[in-house]
């Protein structure tokens, strides 16, 4: 913090004043301690390391309490090894300095080394205790060992630790992440006493499970802890959330109610709180596809950070709302002053691969290296996916080709899918042999980026090649969307009757896009028979698309059918089924114009309809050209 480096500068001198701090003040222990607080206060690496010099200093070295806080405020800021400096620096080890430096691995995801400390201290006869217990409990939880769990359950009964509150939770915990739901509950039916993070703890096991079949037991839990007489915190709402929505166990309604109950007991009332269960209910809203309620929750947040931010974007890129999403991107860093993180720019970047956004990706890319993001797989495979769908291959390749990361098998799809993207069907199995190379075995989304860049570059033999090594080399089933990818090439290059017997003889059973592929390849080739036959099926496995219904339509009245045009759209109107509007969209000066069919919308339609029309005698070789200076002056409206 800027305001505290007078204080850092002459902590120590020996002068007084209401601004500077007189050395022998600090000399004392306990004032010491005081001031490591502040330095985790203040968030202060600075301040630490020179209340570390000043402890070495006087001497203070083996003091139990000292070497405590300061390994854990090392810990605080993620050096390890500073921490791992005072604790072997100490001699004689209370269980105190074991427990901080056994949590501070926790704390910085170093589950293996937090385990290995927790053994040699039982090698040294140090008596865990039940903070030990309840943090290497959490350890056993996190790396999903569930023998590391029940050999610290058995230490726990031994000690007599069960019978604490702290430690029966953090065995739940343990239990639920591994799976282990009868031992969770065993735990939980056999304590003594119970508080909300017992209940809590149940609930987020049986939340996480991804078991379905658990929605109602856990309903019941929640039900009984009410019964119990203990209310739901934020914590509980926040696991419960998840299975909220069109995708999770329970519908939006249940969402709805707890949103309710959120703002009944006034759960978003504190800064922290109110940030974690407003980014949750914001995800719930989004997946239910009803972004604009989450843009209320937002809206309302007292304290809103990085999560919130990205939790809004995120949902409109979801639902389909780029340029929103861009709007609020440029609104968090110009409005708010807010630095996105890795997860908030993995978020955005979708939206600039929609709208052909190259410029904006560009930024964001610049953002990434000014803040050494760079390095990261998962945001350098966007950059890849990115570039490739605003048509800028050479910088996809560029990122691809940058050493600073180490590409896994999506850096491999991505590059292959991109090339796929654009017919370049030579780069792409060009790649893909590259990949194999190396060792890295292809998986679905692979195979259907190079298949697909065969389809496109006419490269039947090569492709049909590939699908057979896939299958008979690496042992790959083939999936519906590999098999869509064979029958768009076979179509593509007019061996419709190949096509239809790959599809009867293909090992899965054909789906909507297959048939959608082989419609588009007999379209292509005008082969009217062809594309009765495909329709027909496309109805048969989307009975509720129009798409299929006014093409089967548009190919009777091209035969002059009327009757079986008439008869289709009557089944439309019965079933309710109205086919939305083409549309299409162009980026300028930062503002996305969308454009629907016969669309007079927009405010300039008028003359966007006359420069249409004089594109269009242009093309037809009717007219001389427009005037390139009065071309300018319309579109620059």
């Amino acid at each position: 913090m800027t305001f505290f480096f007078p204080l850092i500068r002459n902590l120590f001198t020996p002068k007084t004043s209401r601004y500077y701090t007189s050395a022998t003040v600090l000399d004392s222990p306990f004032n010491l301690l005081h001031f490591l607080q502040l330095s985790a206060t203040h968030e202060s690496l600075q301040l630490t390391k020179q209340a570390h010099a000043r402890v070495f200093f006087l001497g203070f070295t083996q003091n139990p309490f000292l070497a405590s806080k300061l390994l854990a405020s090392y810990a605080f800021f993620g050096c390890l090894t500073e921490s791992r400096t005072v604790f072997h620096s100490v001699k004689d080890k209370s269980i105190y300095l074991w427990n901080s430096m056994i949590n501070g691995y926790l704390k910085n995801y170093s589950y293996i080394e937090a385990f290995d400390l927790f053994c040699k201290m039982v090698h040294f006869s140090a008596k865990p205790d039940d903070f030990t217990l309840a943090t290497v409990s959490k350890v056993a939880g996190e790396i999903r060992d569930l023998k590391v769990g029940k050999l610290v359950h058995c230490q726990s009964i031994k000690t007599g630790f069960v019978l604490d509150i702290v430690v029966s939770n953090s065995l739940i915990s343990m239990y639920g992440k591994c799976g282990e739901f009868e031992s969770m509950k065993k735990v939980f039916d056999e304590m003594c006493e119970r508080n909300v993070g017992s209940w809590n703890a149940l609930i987020s096991g049986y939340a996480n499970s991804g078991d379905r079949r658990l929605g109602k037991d856990l309903w019941e839990v929640v039900k009984n802890m009410q019964i119990d007489g203990m209310k739901l915190d934020g914590f509980t709402i926040s696991s419960l959330l998840p299975l909220s929505g069109s995708e999770g166990t329970w519908g939006c309604d249940y969402g709805r109610e707890l949103h309710c109950y959120v703002l009944k007991n006034e759960l978003d009332s504190g800064s922290g709180s109110d940030v974690h269960l407003g980014c949750c209910l914001i995800d719930m809203y989004s997946r239910s596809s009803k972004v604009l309620m989450g843009r209320n929750v937002f809206d309302r947040m007292r304290f809103r950070n990085v999560y919130a931010w990205t939790a809004i974007i995120n949902g409109y890129v979801d639902n389909g709302d780029f340029d929103e999403a861009l709007v609020l991107f440029q609104e968090m860093l110009l409005s708010d002053g807010i630095e996105p993180n890795k997860v908030s720019l993995l978020s955005v970047l979708p939206a600039c691969s929609s709208y052909a956004g190259l410029m904006g990706g560009k930024q964001i890319h610049g953002y990434a290296i000014r803040k050494e993001l760079s390095h990261d797989v998962a945001l350098c495979n966007a950059l890849i996916d990115m570039y490739s769908k605003c048509g800028s291959l050479n910088c996809a390749r560029q990122v691809f080709e940058n050493g600073s990361f180490c590409k896994d098998a999506i850096s491999w799809s991505s590059m292959i899918s991109g090339y796929g993207l654009y017919g370049k069907g030579e780069e792409a199995i060009r790649l893909y042999d590259q990949m194999l190379l190396l060792g890295n075995k292809p998986d679905m989304i692979t195979v259907v980026g190079v298949l697909s860049a065969c389809g496109r570059s006419g490269l039947v033999n090569e492709g049909l090649s590939l699908y057979n090594s896939i299958t008979n080399e690496y042992g790959m089933k083939p999936t519906v969307e590999i098999c869509s990818c064979i029958v768009d090439m076979l179509g593509r290059s007019g061996r419709l009757d190949q096509a239809l017997d790959f599809i009867k003889t293909m090992p899965v059973e054909p789906g909507p896009s297959v048939w959608g592929a082989f419609v588009s390849a007999s379209v292509m080739h005008g082969n009217l028979e062809m594309q009765d036959l495909a329709h027909r099926f496309l109805i048969q496995l989307e009975p509720e698309n129009p798409s299929n219904y006014v093409s089967l339509s548009n190919l009777h009245a091209s035969s002059k059918r009327w009757d079986a045009v008439a008869g289709l759209r009557k089944m439309m109107k019965e079933r309710g089924l109205r086919k939305a509007p083409g549309c299409s969209w162009i980026s300028i000066y930062g503002k996305t114009h969308c454009f629907y069919v016969a669309d007079k919308a927009h405010p300039h339609s008028t003359l966007i309809y006359e420069i249409l029309d004089e594109l269009i005698f242009i093309m037809k070789g009717t007219v001389y050209p427009i005037d390139f200076e009065e071309l300018t002056q319309i579109t620059s409206y």
